[in-house]
């Protein structure tokens, strides 16, 4: 589908302006909403793309700042160690109510647009993925994409480095799909075990594959990327949302 360009819009939250970018198709009518989240590098060119792709296939994306009320509006960090370290700085000072909050907001603004059918999912990479993981847990989410969510099995996200997702993956009501790569050190293998087996206590209708890949695998920059098991996973995330989120709309 032809989309349009990615816009912005400066939400409001209890922590600040969240600047978010939206992207959908020109075709009129009405399309399901999907909330994209980046890595910690915030809204980069491969984040761009990818909200642009995911838009090009029926969906109305909304791409927020996650660090909004750290970093100025429009804030991209380098993929380079120093924007790796002040990402990671960022991640653990934000706190968790803060990013349960913002997913609220993104959500609520979606389901309110005259574009969208009021059906929603998620996906992320990276924090992104956790951050779709806790997203999961608001009601109204119908499907989310994983894509190797760090810290879960740390239960290190957020200020205070004490989360509690695993601890309420019983809120989780839509089907999730978790995605990692084997050669990811970031979640080691058992780390992805300890995932696994609270997912399956919990009784969560969930998808799980894992791929001989690294972390960032998706991204479309750097040698990390493969451009091979990227295309499958996009293709079952596309599979998830369109089965459980449905099509346009009237």
């Amino acid at each position: 589908m032809t989309i349009t360009d990615l816009d912005s819009t400066d939400l409001t939250t209890p922590t600040g302006p969240m600047r978010t970018y939206l992207v959908r198709p020109v075709a009129g009518g009405r399309y399901p909403g999907l909330v994209l989240y980046s890595e910690i590098f915030q809204v980069t060119g491969p984040i761009r793309r990818m909200a642009s792709m995911l838009a090009s296939h029926g969906f109305v994306v909304a791409v927020p700042e996650i660090f909004h009320e750290l970093e100025p509006a429009g804030t991209v960090l380098a993929y380079d160690e120093a924007g790796a370290a002040r990402g990671n700085r960022h991640k653990i000072t934000k706190t968790l109510s803060s990013y349960d909050g913002d997913a609220r907001v993104a959500l609520d603004h979606l389901a309110s647009s005259p574009h969208c059918t009021g059906k929603l999912g998620v996906m992320g990479i990276c924090i992104g993925g956790h951050l779709t993981f806790r997203a999961a847990m608001q009601s109204d989410v119908l499907a989310a994409a994983c894509f190797y969510a760090t810290d879960i099995h740390k239960h290190s996200l957020g200020q205070g480095t004490h989360d509690d997702s695993l601890d309420r993956i019983g809120n989780i009501t839509g089907e999730l799909l978790m995605i990692w790569g084997r050669q990811d050190p970031h979640i080691p293998r058992e780390g992805r075990a300890l995932i696994y087996n609270a997912l399956s206590d919990a009784g969560v209708h969930f998808q799980w594959h894992e791929f001989n890949a690294a972390h960032a695998f998706m991204r479309d920059e750097g040698l990390r990327y493969d451009p091979a098991v990227a295309r499958t996973c996009y293709d079952m995330a596309l599979e998830l949302f369109h089965r459980r989120l449905g099509e346009r709309g009237t």
